[in-house]
């Protein structure tokens, strides 16, 4: 089903047809609509009609040091409604990785996505999240603020703060989309354990980034090239420019 009102806002917000578009999103920030997120997919995928839909199914919340299995075609998403939907939907693929895999479809999603599984960090240089800039992306941030923008964590990774990331790796057993399980080791995130309180937000500080209504919810609508440009300047400057010391 698609959404007329909501395909004008977000054309009106900057996105064409052929765009490649990686989306964190907040179904209940819309407003009701009918279909839910089978027609915001729905709409979204009319839009970008010759374009490239990336969305996060991260699932860090699930698999955790006590249960270190990941399977690409069973672990849910833990990051909304959206999200897990896009993961199940028929034709998506998903990249390897236990805690910050990407579901996408569209003429750059398989290129975008198979990289993932050579990196040894969560947002590193192969993930599609850091593949953005290259292809001309750009995040949408749908009705769930600046805060969420998993993207910034590969940013991070270009410069590696103090606070990001472990010191020892840890070891998982991943499933691919075949059945096959192999172990692979990463560095995890390391924000509780620094006391460092993400506050990506500060990009709307630094970089111009368009703003606009989707139905109820307040998107915004980031170049990926400019914030790891940005974001990388200021984090070579002071390493602590995104975050908060939390006591």
């Amino acid at each position: 089903m698609i959404h007329e009102k909501m395909a004008e806002d977000l054309r009106k917000l900057g996105i064409r047809s052929d765009d490649t578009i990686l989306m964190h999103s907040s179904l209940s920030s819309l407003g009701y609509v009918e279909g839910g997120a089978e027609t915001v997919i729905d709409t979204l995928l009319h839009v970008l009609s010759d374009g490239t839909l990336l969305v996060p199914a991260l699932s860090f919340a699930t698999v955790t040091a006590a249960a270190p299995n990941f399977s690409a075609k069973d672990t849910p998403s833990c990051v909304g409604a959206i999200s897990e939907y896009f993961r199940k939907r028929h034709g998506v693929m998903r990249s390897l990785h236990p805690t910050h895999s990407v579901c996408g479809i569209g003429k750059n999603a398989a290129e975008m996505l198979r990289h993932h599984l050579e990196t040894d960090t969560p947002v590193g240089a192969g993930s599609p999240f850091a593949l953005l800039p290259k292809y001309g992306g750009k995040v949408l941030m749908l009705g769930c603020g600046l805060s969420p923008n998993t993207s910034m964590h590969g940013v991070e990774e270009l410069s590696k703060p103090w606070y990001l990331l472990t010191k020892a790796p840890m070891t998982y057993q991943l499933t691919d989309t075949d059945g096959k399980t192999f172990s692979k080791s990463y560095y995890c995130h390391n924000f509780h354990a620094s006391k460092a309180g993400q506050r990506y937000k500060r990009l709307a500080d630094v970089m111009e980034i368009p703003s606009g209504k989707v139905l109820q919810a307040t998107a915004h609508l980031i170049d990926a090239k400019t914030m790891w440009e940005v974001g990388d300047g200021l984090l070579r400057e002071n390493a602590n420019y995104f975050i908060d010391i939390l006591e």
